[in-house]
């Protein structure tokens, strides 16, 4: 058996491959983009069949780097989570464009199940609340409205599934699997049950026959075909992009927190073994499952966020690069009143309002380039700031807060970050963690490392921490501002 640990890190604008050392150390990454397809406003697809190709494309890039399939111990995914893949289970072909996470199309849908009456049995039974988020309705949907998909559901070869689900069928050559922390983000799957639910499946609106089984994070998941590497590797790691994360930044004690700042961000608490229950609109998910024991995390999900910074970039032409804000925002002393409340998809936790739209507040002839960057990244630390307020009500106060994703790498916003939440901020000096909590899973998983706190102590590399520098005074006016735009919205 090799000595290195293959990660499929299938994320919302990219797909990359990358190649662990037993240690933790980086070897090899290749990556390529994903077209992003915006057909209607609040629309948001991608192309599964170029989901796989271009990741499996990366993977044979760094196998042929690292030597053949023989120098690969054990492969880990980790994926943009929600996102629906409707495909053949007979020829393995996509029916239709995947549905990404972002998409707002069914909240129509979400509305008449709440107005219904249902969300509070849906969130008690499943963590989640009614929103088009989440994967369940999205399966729906496709069911509903494209032909390809409901003429495969009458023959019984259809498979709805997330793109874990999607990359294990396509490497294996038939293997129909989703992995616990992943399929606790359909609305389908009770936070403590084994398996999708029936009942729930009926409520929403989407065939069991066309489900996959849930199975464990790490293990012996499942095996590539060898021709596609050159060799067999087997499959013992597999967790949603958040979870990894979680993991990757060694939250592995109840209480310890992270967030991550992608295309959007994301906060999870380790909660232990105890299944969340949350009275603030938070989410309660699957973090682990091995041997079919879970370890819980509570959430809250944040839409824009890195997206933002994209947006002012490629449609309003205000920035040449991201990495252009930091410059910016440290060129002058505030925003000069201007506040962003990035809601270009709908707010997220705590707010969940789907139809919400984004504002730009306090403009005025003053107001530049330099002020609306600098608001960009005050409104990380904002959003945070209204999760932050919600988790200590649900009684998970943070007493500091490990960041990540490529925004993390700013460091005038994670010291914002610091200023705006009073509690200190650590960032690994290796930022990608969603990848590196994969590769943990995975060599737990293949038996390289006894168990995950085994796997941090290998893996896991050196911190920086950033300290609370800001009066309450300033602090308390930001927030003052922040709320004001926020109830405009």
């Amino acid at each position: 058996m090799g000595e290195h640990i293959l990660v499929l890190d299938a994320g919302t604008t990219s797909t990359r491959a990358m190649l662990f050392g037993s240690d933790g150390a980086l070897h090899q990454m290749a990556q390529r983009p994903l077209t992003q397809h915006y057909p209607r406003p609040g629309w948001v697809e991608h192309d599964a069949g170029e989901i796989w190709q271009r990741t499996l494309a990366c993977a044979r890039d760094v196998v042929e780097k690292a030597g053949g399939a023989g120098a690969v111990a054990a492969i880990g995914i980790t994926n943009q989570r929600e996102t629906v893949v409707a495909w053949d289970r007979n020829t393995g072909e996509p029916l239709a464009r995947a549905i990404v996470w972002q998409d707002r199309r069914t909240a129509d849908l979400c509305d008449a199940l709440r107005e219904a009456g249902h969300e509070a049995d849906v969130q008690r039974r499943t963590g989640l609340v009614l929103d088009p988020y989440f994967s369940g309705t999205k399966m729906r949907w496709l069911m509903y409205n494209d032909a390809a998909v409901r003429a495969a559901a009458e023959r019984k070869a259809l498979a709805l599934g997330t793109v874990e689900s999607w990359l294990v069928f396509k490497l294996s050559g038939g293997a129909f699997v989703s992995d616990a922390s992943n399929a606790s983000r359909t609305l389908l799957l009770p936070l403590d049950g084994a398996q999708f639910d029936a009942g729930l499946c009926e409520l929403i609106g989407v065939p069991r026959s066309a489900l996959a089984q849930v199975v464990d994070t790490h293990g012996a998941l499942a095996e590539t075909n060898a021709e596609l590497l050159g060799g067999a590797v087997p499959v013992c790691g597999l967790a949603g992009d958040q979870q990894a994360a979680t993991v990757g930044q060694c939250c592995l004690a109840p209480g310890e927190t992270k967030a991550t700042y992608g295309t959007g961000a994301f906060v999870l608490t380790n909660q232990g073994e105890a299944v969340p229950r949350s009275e603030h609109r938070l989410l309660g998910t699957v973090l682990t499952q091995r041997g079919g024991v879970r370890r819980y995390a509570l959430e809250g999900s944040v839409f824009v966020a890195g997206s933002l910074v994209q947006w002012l970039r490629d449609s309003l032409g205000l920035i040449g690069t991201a990495a252009e804000t930091e410059a910016l925002a440290r060129s002058i002393s505030d925003s000069g009143g201007v506040t962003i409340v990035p809601a270009l998809s709908g707010l997220g936790a705590p707010h969940w309002q789907a139809e919400a739209r984004g504002v730009i507040a306090g403009l005025s002839f003053a107001s530049g380039r330099a002020q609306i960057a600098r608001a960009a990244l005050e409104a990380m630390a904002h959003q945070t700031h209204d999760l932050a307020e919600a988790f200590a009500a649900d009684g998970a106060a943070w007493q500091t807060l490990r960041i990540d994703g490529g925004m993390s790498a700013n460091d005038w916003m994670a010291q914002d970050l610091a200023n705006m939440l009073g509690v200190t901020v650590e960032r690994p000096d290796f930022v990608e963690t969603t990848a590196l909590g994969a590769a943990m899973l995975a060599a737990v998983g293949a038996g390289i490392h006894a168990n995950l706190e085994d796997a941090a102590k290998a893996m896991r590399g050196k911190v920086r921490r950033f300290e609370p520098a800001l009066p309450d005074g300033a602090r308390e006016e930001r927030l003052v501002r922040w709320r004001k735009a926020l109830a405009a919205v």
